[in-house]
Order: C-alpha cells, then sequence, then structure tokens
C-alpha cells in the first residue's frame, strides 16, 4: 500500500483516508468479511495520527461499511454494498418530505389502492358503474369520426375551437351567454382547479368553502400555500367574508347542485345570497357544476346565470356523465382569466388530448349527449331507490339520511360517532370499501359517502348487509365504553 493523502488537497486528511477504504470495497479488493490493518498500521502507513484514522473508521461504521467486532478487529461489513449504494443515489425520502405537493390522507390512499381490485365491494366510488357508461356508443362514435391530420396534433391554448363553441350552445340552456373566447378546455374539474390555484392566488390566500367539502379530500389549493377557511352561509355571510378576507385574496370554492358528499342542492335564493355576499367584498366564486345534469328533478339554473361581472369561475365536465377516461372538462370564465390559464395549462400539458375532444364534440353536437343523460338519470334513479329500500328495512333505527335528489350519493349519517379508521379497516377486511365522512371534514365521526352508481345490484345489497353487521358491533362496543366510563 503506497498510497499516502496529501495535506494540500482540499478534502481533509479524514475525508481522503475514508474515500480510500471505500474505493477498496467498491473494486471489490476488500469484500464482506475481510479484516482491516490495525489503527496503528494504518496511521504508520498513511502518515497520520491514529485519531484521523479513528475518526475515519468510525464515519463509515455510523454508514455501515465497517462494523467492529469486540475483541477482534475492524471489519468490511456484510451489507457494506447495500450501504454503498445508498450512500450513491439520491436521498429520495427527503426530496419527497420536502416537495410542494402535500400527500393525501392515508385513508384515501387506501382507498385509491383498494379501488383497482375487482373483489372489492366499492360503497362509496365516485363514478359511474362500467355498465352505466355508454362503452358501444363511444366506439361507433370513434367510426363515424372524421378526423383531419391537423386534429391528430395539438389543439390551440384554450382547447377544440368548434367545441368551445359547442359548450356555449349547451351551456346557453343553462342560462350561461358565454363566447368561445371565454372557455378553456381543461382535463376534467380537478385541473380547472390547480390552474387557478397555480395561476390566480398567490400564497396565503384564503378559499372559502362549506365545512363538509370535497376540497379536504384532495389538496390543490393546500400545496400551493392556500388557506383553507370552512365558514356558514348564514344570514351573517356578507360580514363574515368581509372579516375573514381583510385585505388578503381569496376566493369561495362552492359546489350548489348535488354537493360532494352530501349531495345538497341549493336553492335559487341561496345562490343569490352567496353571489351577492361575495360581490360585497369583491371574492370571485368557483362554481363547480359537474353533477347537475344528474339532477331527478328539473335543474335550477347556476350561480353563473346570474353574473353581470365576471365574478365566477364555471366548471363543468363529462367525467361524472359520459366517461372519466375522457379527462374533457371546461372552465368559463373572463377572457383575460382564462388566457392566463390557458397558458399555464399547455406550460404543463400542451392541451388536453385530441380525440377525447373530438368525440366530446361530436356527443354536443348531435344530440346524443343530452339524449344519452336522460336515460342515465332514470338508471341512478332506480339504483337510489334500491338503496334508500334497503337503507330503511336495515338502517332506520340507527342512522338517518335526506331522500336523494340526484348524482351518485346519499350522505348517511349514524346516530352514534362510530366513523372511524377503525370501521374503516373492519369492512376492508371484509372486502368492502367505503368513504368514511371524516375526508371530507375531519371531525366528522358519523357520516360516509354511499354511493349507489358503481356497485351492481348484487354487490350493493351485500356490501349493505355487511356494512350493517360492522356497524352494529362498532355501536355496541360504543355504548360499552359509555358504560365504563
Amino acid at each position: 500500500m503506497s498510497w499516502q493523502p496529501t495535506r494540500q488537497g482540499e478534502l481533509t486528511l479524514q475525508q481522503q483516508i475514508s474515500t480510500w477504504i471505500t474505493e477498496h470495497i467498491e473494486r471489490g479488493d476488500w469484500v464482506a468479511g475481510t479484516k482491516l490493518p490495525t489503527q496503528r498500521q494504518l496511521a504508520m502507513q498513511f502518515g497520520v495520527n491514529r485519531s484521523t484514522i479513528q475518526q475515519a473508521l468510525e464515519e463509515l461504521k455510523s454508514a455501515g461499511i465497517l462494523e467492529a467486532k469486540v475483541g477482534s478487529g475492524i471489519y468490511v461489513s456484510h451489507d457494506s454494498w447495500h450501504s454503498l449504494i445508498k450512500q450513491t443515489q439520491p436521498n429520495w425520502q427527503s426530496y419527497i418530505d420536502t416537495s410542494l405537493h402535500k400527500p393525501n390522507y392515508h385513508t384515501i390512499q387506501i382507498i385509491n389502492e383498494y379501488e383497482q381490485r375487482d373483489d372489492i365491494i366499492r360503497l362509496g366510488t365516485g363514478e359511474l358503474a362500467p355498465s352505466l357508461l355508454p362503452t358501444a356508443e363511444i366506439e361507433a362514435s370513434l367510426k363515424a369520426l372524421s378526423l383531419k391530420p391537423k386534429t391528430l396534433g395539438y389543439s390551440s391554448p384554450q382547447g377544440n375551437d368548434r367545441l368551445r363553441k359547442a359548450v356555449c350552445d349547451y351551456v346557453e340552456k343553462r342560462g350561461i351567454h358565454a363566447q368561445p373566447h371565454n372557455v378553456c378546455i381543461v382535463s376534467g374539474a380537478l385541473q380547472a382547479l390547480q390552474l387557478i390555484a397555480v395561476g390566480l392566488l398567490e400564497q396565503g390566500s384564503i378559499v372559502f368553502q362549506e365545512k363538509t367539502s370535497y376540497l379536504n379530500s384532495v389538496h390543490p389549493f393546500q400545496s400551493v400555500g392556500m388557506q383553507m377557511m370552512a365558514i356558514d352561509r348564514d344570514e351573517q355571510l356578507t360580514q363574515t367574508l368581509a372579516q375573514k378576507k381583510r385585505k388578503r385574496q381569496a376566493v369561495f370554492y362552492a359546489v350548489p347542485t348535488l354537493n360532494n358528499p352530501t349531495g345538497r342542492v341549493w336553492t335559487t335564493r341561496e345562490k343569490k345570497h352567496l353571489y351577492e355576499a361575495c360581490k360585497q367584498s369583491r371574492i370571485p366564486i368557483i362554481e363547480d357544476d359537474v353533477y347537475h345534469e344528474l339532477l331527478f328533478r328539473e335543474v335550477t339554473p347556476p350561480i353563473k346565470s346570474i353574473d353581470d361581472s365576471g365574478q365566477v369561475l364555471y366548471i363543468g365536465s363529462v367525467s361524472k356523465t359520459l366517461s372519466p377516461g375522457l379527462r374533457i372538462g371546461w372552465l368559463i370564465g373572463p377572457t383575460t382569466v382564462i388566457e392566463r390559464l390557458a397558458d399555464i395549462k399547455m406550460q404543463t400539458d400542451y392541451g388536453s388530448s385530441a380525440i377525447s375532444q373530438e368525440i366530446v364534440l361530436h356527443w354536443l353536437q348531435s344530440g346524443k349527449y343530452e339524449q344519452y343523460i336522460v336515460s342515465l338519470r332514470q338508471k341512478l334513479q332506480q339504483r337510489a331507490d334500491l338503496v334508500e329500500a334497503i337503507l330503511m328495512e336495515k338502517f332506520g333505527d340507527i342512522a338517518e339520511w335526506n331522500k336523494p335528489k340526484g348524482g351518485f350519493y346519499i350522505w348517511l349519517k349514524f346516530h352514534a360517532p362510530i366513523v372511524d379508521k377503525e370501521l374503516f379497516t373492519k369492512l376492508l377486511h371484509r372486502l368492502v370499501l367505503i368513504n368514511p365522512g371524516y375526508i371530507y371534514n375531519p371531525q366528522d365521526t358519523q357520516h360516509i359517502r354511499l354511493s349507489y352508481a358503481y356497485a351492481t345490484d348484487e354487490e350493493l345489497k351485500s356490501g349493505l348487509q355487511i356494512l350493517h353487521e360492522t356497524v352494529d358491533e362498532a355501536i355496541v362496543k360504543h355504548k360499552k365504553q359509555n358504560l365504563e366510563k
């Protein structure tokens, strides 16, 4: 061993010695189990103090590359190769821990994982069952489309021009007067929220919402430094918004028609009240209206229909109706806002799928979409009636709920506070997956979002029976704990 550290280098003597030993192990000169020379021998060889050798060896031992055997000496660790690989790789966990986007709640991560399994009864899933999707009709649409070469390329920043015009014609029936330059085609409603979060708001802005909200189960605003604030829409709303907002930027996120997860539908008066209250404090409204087509009864006008000042950003989508896989939605707002968000969208994905846009255009222009919606509502109504009949038979004495007005969900409230991670896990062990209320409101221990849109009739019957049995056990346990207090 003729090598010696140099005192003129940038690295300290200790660092040079550690590197020299590591290189021997990496080259395979010193394999696992090799005994190193003594500290005295190494100190003499390298012309340094023993304390320098000792510090170098301690560093390599703490890294798992070397190990000490009492009374025997220092050896190359049997786990040294793995330890060396870890040292040469980036510390990905530190990157993850300090990244911008917030991780999902553990319960939601589990839901996302188990929803992919075919053996799971999905009682909370917020999408249509495969049997309800117009698969054959969409396939036929693909054959009917006459695609031009330009269609297969990137679309314009705001989306397919003809689709934006078709969207304007479609929302006109909702009382929304818009021109194509007011429309941006997005890859679903969630992307619209993400674009608003990064394109319009500064860090520390307030996002007002109702206490029980879909936004609590995803993090488009939280991850870019927004402050989520739940408030009541009562008679003091105007004063509350002014007091909470002060001089900060703020928006109000609202799902007035078939709220996710509660299924609630606002009255026209409630919509006007929110609009006027926000107008007083110059607070923009994000109106998420992706469920309105699934109302079982007549639809009331959206907030956007009374917007005379460009205050409302309106979100629509076909993900809850035609197909979530198409990933097509739209955002309607003032031209300056739409151009800004379209620019950001082009920087992130260069436009939504051109083929998907052509399919949605075909369905809107041909009238197929509205015909299909009528049939879909009838099928969802049948499913809702089935689930409510089961609830009345089995859950009438332990829970309460409102008759569903449309959409996918029944917001089921148990009389006892038994909805927790333990209940969620016990049901999962019995292959039943629920969406517990605490993912929409962290303080909620009584609700579950019960979906009648995904599971088959037989799965709904079987899953609700398992839910009833598991809830009964939880109620008995809850009563016992109260008696013991």
